[in-house]
């Protein structure tokens, strides 16, 4: 929101000699987040002066129409002649005065103004428009001064435009709407620097009328719980907005359209009340508040022709809806050029309504805006009188003496404050007098009385005041304050932040990353190193996912947890595997032009429990229990963190070294190896077998076990898959569960033999239904404790091995801690590894 410093101070008395630095710092410390201050008189430089346009000369013979101007500056440019200027601009006749920056003049953004020749003529300076000044984003033509202007020619224009103010940028949090409005922000500031408040809601205003001043039914009174109107007839179409309320509607970001629509946003940022003007004469019949029928249509005032939904609330007449209530009016009843008389409509909406009918129409109006935020039920009738002074004063016209008034808004429900809850929860002495004022400067009620249920499990200490407690009706412009929490958070704002210390928490003594953390950074550093892009993906997964991976119906990765708030509907579900938005995220780098890819994510995946039920229900007012936080941790669903890659494309580039290698099967099974290594799972406590898992291709895909537990599986996806989810042939990936691996073994120091090791390759011939892992473990077996590393390095099928064989050459290192071996030992060491081999799994030396 944007705000003049000028304006603000029609309703509080800020000091005279306040520093816009000390201005600034108590809007923050308020809570209020300022983007900007900015000195309106330093974005011009140079002479800014008042014009008067004395001869216009058409030019003609350009692709644009070109005016050369004479334009009386006074005595300005020093020799009292009239400025020579080419303009482009059409709104603006002899005798109209203008804006002119003259030559050595800056405009805001560091365009420096000279004098040159142009379009055959020399034009010395510019006329300009709201946009050049940095006013607005008006740049259809340049400013013309209105009748009210008193400022002659050559005098200063900083003041008549508007730029010898300070204009505030400030970004209101939504729980603080009333702040969208200089009523709001000058309470605020009146609350920091201890000065009077000019509330112009006070202002007196005429009750509801007998006879209305316009028939109306509201059908719904909870989208629609006040709605009030008032005539005004004989106005002047023809009555220009005032100079004064143009310049703060620009400063605001608000166009100026017309002197009855001004009015309504000069009154919304005057008072934070959104209002509406209704051309009477073309409104057809009494006028119906209620919910939309699905199915109606309505244009706008943008021009759109939107589709109604039955949450939607409309105002209407005989001819159907014609305006989208609290967003935005219609086509068919807005005031135009020839309105005389206007209807002012001021109503209070249902915030939570407004908000989904802004979104559901992306129509994010300056009214819906406030409404969503929470506007006050009790200021409808003050903005009704502020508008129909400010018409007939600048516009002419009667007011009708009939007011319509329907009311249904309820009173606030007083909320139990005991008086110590801001000291327990903060640590900060506030006595309860000390509450109570600052409770009372907000514009609550306070009533003080016995609290016997004060006793707080999680207070820190017993503050003075323990056992009373104060019963406080917030005001009607704070719809944001509805429980404890809210009160003691403005005792803390009002009082300074300042004064809250900080102390940081004592760190819990230990070593600093616990064994899950630990494990965690040691994977994530173990696949990074070995080349693969650590990925973060959404968690959340569309219905049609778990077909596409082919999962059975029984498959426990099926049932998923559905968000009641989801970000898309097109994804409520939270995923069960990783390989869902892990291979969604391939895709699109895919389509981005990438084809050599490995790609891992470490994080959480989500299973229901199934007939957990709904969580408690807690407050704020106090710390839950530890039976609720049982019962709540009952429903929460398991969310074991698991760790995936998907590879596609040549794991080795291709370059002048020689052929690439693409990835395969082998290397997702790799890459768990390496995940369970860096784990801290010792080799020969791994097993890899043969399985078939969705979605992996039931031929090359392996389960993972550790200790005889499957905890993972790896290889290369299914085709169908691939296929469905239009990915390159042979993806391959992996995913493991780490929260069901062992806990990390201490691993002693290994023993360094300073002896030369025994080196020997040894090629068995075994049925192919033989995992290689099997055979690795069986020699392991047979060789006995001087075996120090076994290694597959090729593999090989052929005729001469028979059909259904193949050919497993291992490369056997053996040495000794204390010797060096001889050929027979080693030797001996490898027949005895070969023959369980051959015991276990029928294994024959090639070549035998």
């Amino acid at each position: 929101m944007r705000v003049s410093v000028s304006w603000l101070r029609e309703y509080v008395d800020l000091p005279a000699d306040l520093p816009t630095g000390d201005l600034e710092q108590a809007l923050v410390d308020l809570g209020i987040e300022v983007e900007s201050v900015v000195d309106l008189a330093a974005t011009v430089t140079g002479q800014l002066v008042v014009g008067e346009v004395r001869e216009i000369e058409e030019l003609t013979g350009f692709k644009k129409p070109i005016r050369f101007c004479r334009v009386d500056v006074g005595d300005a440019n020093g020799t009292g002649e009239p400025q020579e200027i080419v303009c482009g601009a059409r709104n603006f006749a002899v005798g109209d005065r203008v804006v002119v920056i003259l030559p050595g003049g800056v405009l805001p953004g560091g365009f420096a103004i000279g004098a040159r020749k142009t379009y055959g003529h020399n034009s010395a300076g510019m006329i300009c428009s709201a946009k050049e000044l940095g006013l607005g984003d008006d740049h259809s033509g340049i400013i013309v001064l209105g009748p009210g202007v008193t400022a002659k020619p050559g005098d200063d224009a900083r003041p008549v435009v508007g730029l010898d103010d300070v204009v505030l940028d400030l970004e209101i949090t939504p729980d603080r709407g009333y702040a969208l409005s200089l009523r709001g922000l000058a309470r605020e500031l009146s609350h920091a620097f201890d000065v009077p408040l000019h509330d112009p809601a006070l202002a007196p205003a005429p009750s509801g009328t007998e006879t209305p001043a316009y028939p109306v039914e509201v059908r719904d009174t909870v989208g629609c719980d006040r709605f009030t109107a008032r005539l005004v007839r004989g106005v002047d179409p023809s009555a220009p907005t005032p100079s004064w309320m143009q310049q703060r509607l620009v400063t605001a970001g608000i166009r100026s359209i017309s002197l009855p629509v001004d009015i309504t946003n000069y009154v919304m940022l005057e008072l934070g009340q959104p209002m509406h003007a209704f051309d009477a004469d073309r409104v057809v019949g009494p006028l119906v508040v209620r919910r939309a029928e699905a199915g109606e249509k309505l244009t706008t005032l943008d021009g759109v022709n939107r589709v109604l939904t039955a949450d939607d609330m409309v105002i209407c007449d005989d001819t159907g809806p014609i305006s989208l209530a609290a967003v935005m009016g219609g086509e068919t009843s807005e005031v135009v050029a020839d309105t005389t008389t206007v209807l002012f409509e001021a109503a209070h909406w249902d915030p939570p309504m407004v908000g989904r009918t802004a979104r559901r129409h992306k129509l994010f109006s300056e009214a819906a805006k406030r409404w969503e935020r929470g506007v006050d039920p009790a200021v409808a009738l003050v903005a009704l009188e502020r508008a129909v002074r400010l018409l007939t004063e600048h516009g002419g016209g009667t007011p009708g003496a009939e007011v319509l008034d329907i009311d249904h808004v309820r009173p606030r429900t007083p909320i139990t404050l005991p008086a110590d809850l801001p000291t327990r929860r903060v640590g900060v002495e506030y006595p309860p007098a000390r509450v109570v004022a600052l409770l009372e400067r907000v514009g609550c009620t306070v009533a003080q009385g016995v609290d016997r249920l004060s006793e707080d499990p999680g207070a820190v200490g017993v503050a003075s005041g323990a056992g009373t407690a104060l019963s406080v009706t917030p005001p009607t412009w704070r719809p944001d304050l509805t429980d404890p929490a809210d009160l003691v958070e403005e005792v803390v704002r009002l009082d300074g932040y300042d004064r809250v210390p900080s102390v940081l928490p004592t760190a819990p003594p230990g070593r600093g990353l616990t064994p899950r953390q630990r494990r965690r950074r040691a994977v994530a550093g173990s696949l990074a190193e070995r080349g693969y892009v650590e990925v973060l993906a959404h968690p959340f997964v569309s219905p049609e996912l778990a077909d596409q991976l082919g999962l059975a119906a029984d498959d426990p990765r099926r049932p998923a947890v559905r968000l009641a708030n989801p970000l898309s509907e097109e994804e409520p579900l939270l995923r069960t595997t990783l390989l869902g938005p892990l291979l969604g995220i391939l895709k699109r780098n895919l389509g981005r032009g990438h084809r050599d890819l490995a790609l891992y994510e470490i994080g959480a995946v989500f299973h229901p429990r199934v007939g957990a039920g709904s969580p408690p229900a807690m407050g704020v007012d106090r710390r839950p229990t530890d039976a609720e936080f049982a019962a709540a941790d009952a429903v929460v669903p398991a969310q074991p963190v698991h760790v995936a890659v998907v590879l596609a494309g040549d794991l080795d580039p291709a370059g002048w070294w020689g052929a690439g290698r693409p990835a395969g099967w082998a290397d997702a099974i790799e890459a768990a190896r390496d995940v369970l290594d860096a784990a801290g799972i010792p080799g020969e406590r791994v097993e890899v077998r043969a399985a078939e898992y969705a979605p992996w291709h039931p031929g090359r895909c392996a389960e993972l076990r550790v200790d005889g537990a499957v905890v993972g599986h790896a290889g290369e996806l299914h085709p169908v898959v691939v296929a469905a989810l239009e990915l390159p042939r042979r993806t391959c990936a992996m995913e493991l569960d780490l929260d069901t691996l062992p806990p990390t073994p201490v691993t002693p120091a290994p023993t360094v033999s300073g002896f030369p090791p025994a080196l020997i390759d040894v090629a068995l011939v075994v049925d192919d239904s033989v995992p290689a892992e099997q055979v690795r473990r069986a020699l392991e077996a047979g060789a006995g404790e001087l075996l120090e590393d076994v290694r597959l390095f090729d593999v090989y099928s052929g005729a001469q091995l028979g059909d259904g064989r193949r050919s497993l050459a291992y490369k056997l290192t053996f040495r000794a801690p204390d010797r060096t071996l001889t050929v027979e030992e080693a030797v001996a060491a490898r027949d005895a590894a070969v023959a369980v081999a051959t015991e276990r799994l029928g294994a024959t030396l090639r070549g035998a």
